[in-house]
C-alpha cells in the first residue's frame, strides 16, 4: 500500500471530531489492506512502530529531525527553526517547506509505500556504534526527500510520536469490527489477551478471533476496580458474601514466566524486569510453575520500623537504568500477589475467584517482607468488613479492595467485579499538557502545570496547578516535575511552553467549578498534585465525563 493513501486517510481523521466517521474512514481502509499491511498500519495509526508494551524508542529528537528535514528541503536548520516557532508544529512546517524544495538532494527520489515509512523508522531504534547520530538522520532525510507534502507532515509527526489525529483505541477496535463484520466485544476481549491490534485485525479478517489465546510472556490487559462510596453500596452491588483485601499503595505489576524466564510488566505495559532483579528472583524461587501470569502489588517499606511507604518512595526504581543493585538494597520491596490468569499451559481467569485463590495458595511459599499473599478475609457483615478496612489503614494502606466471590478475572473497568475503597476524596487522574518557568531561586524549573482530562483522543483543560509539590524531600518535587516534563516540550511562548501529553498525576482538590476560561467548561478548586502516576498512560486517565458526574454530585450533596 502507498503512503500516500494512509496520510489522505490521517488527513480526513484529523478533520473530524466525529467518532463515528473516524471509524468508518480507518474501517475503509482495512478492509482494502493485505494481511502484510496490517501489520504496519495498525501500528502507524497508533502513531507508533513499536507494540506498547516494546520498550525501545526511535531516539530521535527534534534537534535531530531538524537536520534531516535541512537535508531534505535545502533549508538551514536555523531557517526551519523560526517557522518552527510560529507555526508550533515541526509536521506542518516540514509540510510547507516541503511544497517549495530549494535543491536537489543526494537521495533517490521514489513513490513511498508504507512499509518503507514503517522500517525506516523502526531501524532508527536498531543503531549502535559510531556514526548512529548521522545514520538515523539520513533514514528520516530519506523519507522525507521523496515525500509528498502531505506525507511528510504525518512522516515528522510519527517520528516524534505526536501523530495528533484523534484515534483513540475505541475508534481502532470499532473499525476492526466494522471492517471484517465481527463482534466489538470479540476485539476487545482478544486485544486483551495479546494486546496487539496487528495481530487481532489478522485474526479477525480471517474470522479467528476464537483463536487467540493468553499472550504470556508478553503483557495482558489488567482487571480495574471501580470506586464506592460505602461498604453498604459495595455489598448491594457485589452481592454477599464478598472478598476484601488491604489496597496498598504501591504499583502493579504482572509477572510472567515462560521458557525458564521471568519478565515483569506494569500496568502501563512497561517492561520493568531489569529494574528489578530481587523481584524476579523472589518469584524464580517462591512461586511454581513452568509457566504462569501472576498479578502482584509491589509495596516499599521500611527497613526499620517496617511500615509500607507510600508509592512515591519508590517510584523512582521504575525508570532506574543505573545502580540498579543499589536501588534495590536502598529502597526494598515486597511482592503482594493477589491473583493468577495462567499456569502451566492453561488460562484460568475464566475461573471464579475463589478458584484462583486456592490456587495461589498452592503455588506461593511466602515470606514476609518478601513474597506474600494480600492479606484478605471473606464476609457478609458490614461490622466485619469495616474493622478490617480500619485495619488496613492502621497499617499504612489505602484502603481496601473488594471483589465478587465468584467472579472471573475481566480486563478493564466493570461493574459487578472489583470494587475499591478508601476514605478520601475523589481524585482525578489528569495529563499535564503545559507548564510555565519559575522565577527566582525557581527560575530553572517549572513550576505551574495546566491539567487536563481526555475527550475521546483529545485533552481538555481544567486549569493550573503549583501546589503539592515540593522544592526538596520526600514527595513530588519542581525538580523531579521539570526533569520529566522537559524533553517533552513542543513548543515555547515566552515563559510558557506546551509539552507533549504524557505524564499523568494524581490531583486532589476541593471543588469543580464552572468556567469560562477552559476549553472543558470546567475548573478545578485548590487542585494540588499527590503523585505522579508513571502506572497510568494518557489514554487512560480520567475523561470529561468523569469529571462532569462528580460535579454534578457535588451539587447534589
Amino acid at each position: 500500500m502507498l503512503y500516500s493513501e494512509l496520510a489522505a486517510v490521517y488527513e480526513q481523521l484529523e478533520a473530524t471530531s466525529k467518532r463515528l466517521e473516524k471509524r468508518d474512514i480507518f474501517a475503509r481502509l482495512l478492509k482494502k489492506a493485505s494481511e502484510s499491511d496490517l501489520d504496519h498500519l495498525l501500528y502507524l495509526i497508533q502513531g507508533r512502530v513499536f507494540p506498547r508494551w516494546d520498550e525501545r524508542k526511535t531516539g530521535m529528537s527534534s534537534q535531530l529531525l531538524l537536520k534531516a528535514i535541512a537535508l531534505s528541503t535545502g533549508n538551514s536548520t536555523e531557517q526551519i527553526t523560526k517557522i518552527w516557532r510560529k507555526v508550533g508544529d515541526l509536521g506542518k512546517v516540514t509540510e510547507q517547506l516541503t511544497k517549495g524544495k530549494k535543491q536537489r538532494t543526494i537521495f533517490e527520489t521514489k513513490k513511498l509505500d508504507v512499509k518503507k515509512v514503517f522500517d525506516n523508522i523502526r531501524a532508527m531504534s536498531e543503531l549502535t556504534g559510531a556514526g548512529t547520530v548521522n545514520k538515523k538522520v539520513n533514514l528520516a532525510a530519506e523519507l522525507l526527500t521523496s515525500a509528498s507534502p502531505l506525507e511528510a507532515r504525518y512522516i515528522v509527526r510519527t517520528v516524534l510520536e505526536e501523530l495528533r489525529i484523534g484515534v483513540a483505541e475505541g475508534v481502532i477496535r470499532e473499525s476492526i469490527a466494522v471492517a471484517y463484520d465481527v463482534d466489538v466485544d470479540d476485539v476487545e476481549k482478544a486485544f486483551s489477551k495479546i494486546v496487539d491490534y496487528a495481530e487481532v485485525a489478522k485474526k479477525a479478517k480471517k474470522k479467528e478471533l476464537s483463536k487467540i489465546g493468553m499472550g504470556i510472556g508478553r503483557p495482558v490487559e489488567v482487571m480495574l476496580a471501580i470506586k464506592a462510596e460505602t461498604i453498604e453500596e459495595a455489598f448491594e452491588v457485589l452481592g454477599k458474601p464478598a472478598v476484601f483485601e488491604y489496597k496498598l499503595d504501591g504499583f502493579r505489576v504482572q509477572a510472567h514466566k515462560v521458557d525458564g524466564k521471568i519478565s515483569l510488566f506494569t500496568r502501563r505495559m512497561e517492561d520493568v524486569t531489569k529494574q528489578f532483579p530481587d523481584v524476579v528472583s523472589l518469584i524464580e524461587k517462591n512461586v511454581k510453575g513452568d509457566s504462569f501470569i501472576v498479578d502482584n502489588e509491589i509495596v516499599g517499606y521500611n527497613q526499620k520500623t517496617k511500615r509500607y511507604l507510600p508509592f512515591q518512595k519508590i517510584s523512582q526504581r521504575i525508570k532506574r537504568k543505573h545502580d540498579i543493585e543499589k536501588m534495590a538494597k536502598d529502597f526494598p520491596v515486597e511482592i503482594n500477589v493477589f491473583d493468577v490468569l495462567y499456569h502451566d499451559g492453561k488460562s484460568i481467569e475464566g475461573k471464579p475467584l475463589t478458584e484462583r485463590r486456592d490456587l495461589l495458595e498452592k503455588i506461593i511459599k511466602p515470606i514476609k517482607w518478601k513474597i506474600v499473599l494480600t492479606k484478605k478475609i471473606i464476609t457478609s457483615s458490614e461490622e466485619e468488613a469495616t474493622k478490617f478496612y480500619k485495619e488496613s489503614l492502621k497499617a499504612g494502606n489505602e484502603g481496601v479492595m473488594i471483589k465478587k466471590i465468584d467472579g472471573p478475572y475481566i480486563p478493564g473497568r466493570h461493574v459487578g467485579g472489583w470494587i475499591k475503597f478508601k476514605p478520601v476524596m475523589e481524585t482525578l487522574d489528569l495529563v499535564i499538557v503545559g507548564a510555565e518557568w519559575g522565577e527566582g531561586k525557581r527560575a530553572t524549573w517549572l513550576s505551574s502545570f495546566d491539567l487536563a482530562c481526555q475527550d475521546k483522543g483529545k485533552f481538555l483543560e481544567l486549569g493550573k496547578v503549583g501546589t503539592g509539590i515540593k522544592e526538596k524531600g520526600e514527595g513530588v518535587t519542581f525538580k523531579q516535575l521539570t526533569k520529566e516534563l522537559k524533553p517533552n516540550v513542543i513548543q515555547t511562548k515566552g515563559k510558557h511552553v506546551l509539552v507533549k501529553p504524557n505524564l499523568v498525576v494524581e490531583v486532589a482538590y476541593e471543588e469543580i467549578q464552572k468556567s469560562p476560561t477552559y476549553n472543558s467548561g470546567l475548573a478545578l478548586r485548590f487542585p494540588r498534585i499527590l503523585r505522579i502516576r508513571y502506572d497510568r498512560t494518557p489514554s487512560g486517565c480520567d475523561n470529561i465525563e468523569r469529571v462532569k458526574n462528580l460535579f454534578e454530585k457535588q451539587r447534589k450533596i
